[in-house]
């Protein structure tokens, strides 16, 4: 890996000041949030939808699927293979626009019990939506919450080992998560089990009730820089904050990381 590819999130509404935002600051792409209500239930929805990714053209675009109400290893079985269907089409969807990477979360919805999810359909409907998903060139990638089961290194490790799912390291979250803010776990633990199957990273300080967080300084993040930075396939860095001023103070922070690791390799 030469080197990280810096990708902002789309916190505007029209795809066009994404653009313009982006090439602005010298991003190299935009990591694509789609809520539920944003999957096409037409084909001239999905004819928008592509004109609107193309739109972004020649900027790299990866995707996020942000699903709160549909959980893939809810029980009944029946139940996890009907809120299965939308991963399901998303993911067809996203070959036809051209996607190779595609971030997916488990237990999403804090506030439902996770006596509901069963962990056997989890990992048997996710290692279907990875198999289904893989057939068209597309890589489902697991995010690690700072809640349930992928705030835990040793299950989120297991669901990616059984499913054989890819992974998207959130150095925020894993920071927050109670396993590691207990000492039980370390933070290189969601990772290093697995180094060669994180692909993509969402890189700011720390999640807090209200939203993330940027770093003041590299300090505030240069461990967990140094982690992703020896991750071989990691060469995705979403700096996933949604103001302007939180993501210009993380992109600074972020470049001067870089710069010092540059510095360090000339010498």
């Amino acid at each position: 890996m030469n080197g990280p590819k810096l990708a902002c999130c789309n916190f505007f509404t029209k795809a066009t000041v994404v653009r313009e935002y982006a090439m602005d600051y010298g991003f190299h792409g935009v990591d694509w949030t789609l809520v539920q209500e944003d999957i096409p239930s037409s084909d001239s929805q999905e004819r928008n939808l592509i004109r609107t990714m193309w739109s972004l053209r020649p900027l790299e675009i990866r995707y996020h699927l942000f699903f709160v109400q549909n959980e893939i290893g809810r029980n009944p079985l029946e139940q996890a293979v009907n809120n299965g269907n939308i991963f399901f089409r998303s993911c067809r969807m996203l070959s036809r626009l051209g996607a190779r990477s595609v971030t997916i979360h488990v237990g999403l919805d804090k506030t439902s019990s996770f006596g509901e999810i069963s962990w056997q359909d989890t990992l048997t409907n996710t290692k279907r939506l990875v198999d289904f998903a893989r057939s068209f060139g597309l890589r489902v990638c697991l995010e690690n919450l700072p809640w349930g089961w992928t705030s835990r290194p040793d299950l989120f490790e297991k669901i990616l080992r059984k499913s054989s799912c890819w992974g998207t390291l959130d150095i925020g979250h894993a920071k927050v998560s109670r396993s590691v803010m207990s000492g039980d776990f370390e933070i290189e633990d969601f990772a290093l089990p697995h180094p060669e199957r994180i692909l993509n990273a969402h890189v700011y300080h720390e999640e807090v009730d209200n939203g993330h967080v940027p770093p003041t300084c590299v300090a505030d993040i240069e461990d967990r820089l140094q982690l992703l930075m020896g991750l071989p396939l990691c060469d995705w860095w979403v700096l996933e904050l949604r103001e302007h001023n939180a993501l210009s103070k993380t992109l600074q922070v972020v470049r001067e990381f870089l710069t010092n690791q540059e510095s360090q390799i000339a010498i």
